[in-house]
């Protein structure tokens, strides 16, 4: 399972012509599954995105949580996450698990970061052609691969 988190100002996603999430302070959290994440895979990812400690203090160095400063999160779909572009120009993505798995992690997820954050998680639409837009803090903008842990 692979992050891309980025702090925001604001963010929100459009679907058809409607928003259906829109956040301030926060984070957009572009999210990739692959066919192998389990449970253990979200719990930890889970963890270390609501206790990663990448917002402001009073001296302006990053020492405050997602839950030190009452941010909103927006969670997206993103199985480009699991691109591969070792061979030729054309990316692959058989290492992006299919979409029933996928959307039910996806789910698993966004239900885990709630009960972390102690706050409703909003989303995107699952499958859907999304129009993302964000005011990207900073920009502050971190990558986190479950499987690697670094």
């Amino acid at each position: 399972m692979r992050i891309i988190l980025q702090r925001v100002k604001e963010a929100s996603v459009t679907v058809n012509k409607e928003v259906v999430s829109k956040i301030d302070q926060g984070f957009l959290i572009l999210l990739g599954v692959e066919a192998e994440d389990t449970q253990d895979d979200i719990d930890w990812l889970c963890r270390k995105t609501s206790r990663l400690r990448i917002f402001s203090d009073e001296q302006d160095a990053m020492n405050y949580s997602i839950q030190d400063v009452g941010g909103d999160v927006i969670v997206v779909s993103q199985f480009t996450l699991h691109a591969s572009t070792k061979k030729g120009n054309r990316p692959s993505f058989v290492k992006a698990a299919k979409p029933n798995f996928a959307e039910d992690l996806y789910q698993k997820f966004t239900e885990s970061l709630e009960k972390e954050i102690g706050k409703k998680v909003q989303t995107g639409v699952f499958g859907a052609m999304m129009d993302v837009q964000l005011i990207n803090d900073g920009p502050v903008t971190i990558f986190i691969d479950s499987k690697k842990r670094e």
